[in-house]
């Protein structure tokens, strides 16, 4: 069954919603910033018993706002955004179900075991999400890493997938061409994932009403979970409430 699972955003200290392909470390282009803290989504999401969400640090300056989150909802949150190995043990012990972990795993664009090994052996695979968030190229879809404007060589397919699921505990995997444009989910993405993927998995982008779980849903045979951002009502979209994703998960 696919799952809605929710997200706080936070960029420059604030919880936003930004076109996710514009990121840059002078800025990005914002469809909402909140006047709430993020304190204020974390209990939302404890009050509504919404698990499985996601607390993500773009760039600098959010380092008080993402412990805020994962103290208010202690264990009911994962935490990524400059994770390594030297301080993820430090954001599981402040309240992160797990730690979500890119560009660590990347030195000069090339895939590293040995990070992921160092990294694994301090939280354990099964309090670790590999985000393989990605990029559209000519060859399929790459994954992006610092703050997704470096194009790796490692591509998302079918073999990337099953050699990296013995090492962590699900996939978190924005597509961040469609990343905040509320323009549909990619599809072909959705349904490789569906395919290939054997342990939990998250897909982020583009999603714009429920009938986007809906299509998920089918493309994937329910393996598939997405996060919906800029659309939903509380970050100042109208193509979908929280309460009827709320109602959507009680099925």
């Amino acid at each position: 069954m696919t799952y809605f699972r929710p997200c706080i955003d936070l960029h420059q200290g604030q919880v936003k919603q930004i076109v996710g392909g514009s990121l840059k470390e002078s800025g990005a282009d914002t469809n909402f910033v909140s006047t709430h803290d993020a304190a204020y989504y974390a209990d939302l999401y404890k009050r509504h018993d919404l698990k499985g969400g996601h607390v993500i640090a773009l760039g600098p300056g959010n380092q008080a706002q993402a412990l805020l989150a994962l103290k208010t909802w202690f264990g009911g949150l994962q935490f990524g955004g400059g994770v390594n190995r030297e301080n993820a043990t430090s954001y599981l012990e402040a309240g992160a179900s797990h730690v979500i972990v890119t560009s660590y795993l990347f030195e000069q664009g090339q895939f590293s075991w040995e990070r992921l090994e160092g990294i694994k052996a301090e939280t354990g695979a099964e309090r670790l999400v590999l985000d393989l968030s990605c990029r559209k190229t000519e060859s399929g879809w790459h994954i992006a890493t610092d703050r997704w404007q470096t194009v790796t060589s490692t591509a998302i397919t079918a073999e990337t997938l099953s050699e990296l699921s013995d090492h962590c505990a699900e996939f978190l995997i924005h597509a961040a061409d469609v990343e905040g444009l509320q323009g549909g989910i990619d599809q072909d993405l959705v349904n490789l994932l569906g395919e290939a993927c054997t342990i939990p998995v998250t897909y982020a982008g583009g999603a714009r009403s429920l009938d986007d779980l809906k299509l998920v849903e089918k493309l994937s045979q329910g393996k598939v979970d997405l996060t919906i951002g800029s659309a939903l009502d509380i970050f100042g979209g109208s193509g979908v409430t929280l309460q009827e994703c709320i109602a959507w998960n009680a099925r």
